[in-house]
């Protein structure tokens, strides 16, 4: 997959292209729908299939204040991307210059000129230009104007519910992991790596890894049944987010507890990625650190019978 990181990188011979535009925060099914399309008509057609997003994320330049905070940080949007199957991704930094382009400018300069556009695919919400005056249908008109073809999804419902990136975020924000997982159509996880000053040695021997700061999204705070992986070796976990109120002063963090564990090499650049299957509890305090003990030992069994289940219906 080629990446271009900036709307002058694509090459003048780039040739012609199935396009779709989007934020694609998160990957989930319904953009899976439309860039699998792209990348058959792209395929059937001789063109190729092409991805065009925006970093950083529009709402963060023209709303500020809304906090947002997003599904997939940019590289790991490009992994799940390329996932896909398409042929090249048009990253364009979403600056003031860009805020200001009319509709039919974006359209003209962007899907005419420098991808020879064919074919666009698009949401039946999409919105582009300054002031996100442009929506589908003035697409539409620009398209056999400048000899594209739109094609329009509309809502895409999975079990009644939207599949959509602010729906997800909605769904983690109040703890339903199991339910985004539908709409995504894998675990929702996030990439990071270990929490600093923790004294490693050349082996890892404690159960318990801290995440360093985190600052997109993660689910409610809480207890939860999670698999973790750490550099290429993969453990069944529970996972705490929130801020540890038996110990006193709230300090937010990440912790995960991995429950088929052993010693491993871990270094403060070690790739930790923890998946979020489902919600065990709310974070709460304990009379004591003993207590604490206890329903950790509680919320350890129930992950276990959770991953017997799994493991027992893979075998079916």
């Amino acid at each position: 997959m080629q990446i271009f990181s900036k709307l002058d990188d694509v090459p003048a011979d780039f040739g012609l292209s199935i396009a779709s535009v989007g934020n694609f925060d998160g990957v989930h099914r319904a953009h899976a729908q439309v860039l699998g399309e792209i990348v058959r008509r792209a395929k059937e057609s001789g063109a190729k299939a092409v991805a065009v997003t925006f970093d950083p994320h529009p709402a963060r330049i023209l709303r500020p204040d809304s906090g947002l905070k997003v599904l997939t940080p940019l590289p790991e949007k490009l992994r799940l991307l390329e996932g896909t199957g398409i042929d090249a991704v048009l990253i364009l930094p979403f600056d003031r210059d860009l805020s200001l382009l009319t509709p039919g400018q974006f359209a003209e300069r962007i899907l005419k000129k420098k991808l020879h556009a064919r074919e666009v695919y698009e949401g039946y919400n999409f919105r582009f230009g300054h002031k996100a005056a442009g929506d589908v249908n003035l697409l539409a008109q620009f398209g056999q104007e400048m000899g594209f073809e739109v094609k329009i999804y509309s809502e895409q419902k999975l079990r009644g519910e939207p599949v959509s990136s602010s729906h997800i975020r909605k769904l983690l924000a109040e703890g339903r992991v199991s339910r985004a997982r539908h709409l995504l159509a894998r675990p929702f996880s996030i990439l990071g790596v270990p929490g600093r000053g923790r004294g490693y040695g050349s082996k890892y021997t404690v159960p318990t890894i801290n995440l360093a700061p985190y600052e997109e999204m993660v689910p409610k705070d809480g207890v939860y049944i999670t698999c973790t992986r750490v550099g290429e070796e993969r453990f069944e976990s529970i996972t705490n987010v929130g801020n540890r109120p038996t110990f006193g002063a709230d300090s937010f963090a990440i912790e995960t507890h991995l429950l088929n564990f052993h010693p491993i090499d871990l270094v403060p650049e070690s790739e930790v990625e923890i998946s979020f299957l489902e919600r065990i509890r709310d974070e709460i305090r304990f009379p004591s650190v003993e207590a604490l003990r206890e329903q950790i030992a509680r919320d350890v069994k129930r992950a276990s019978r959770y991953f017997r289940l799994i493991k027992s219906l893979l075998r079916k």
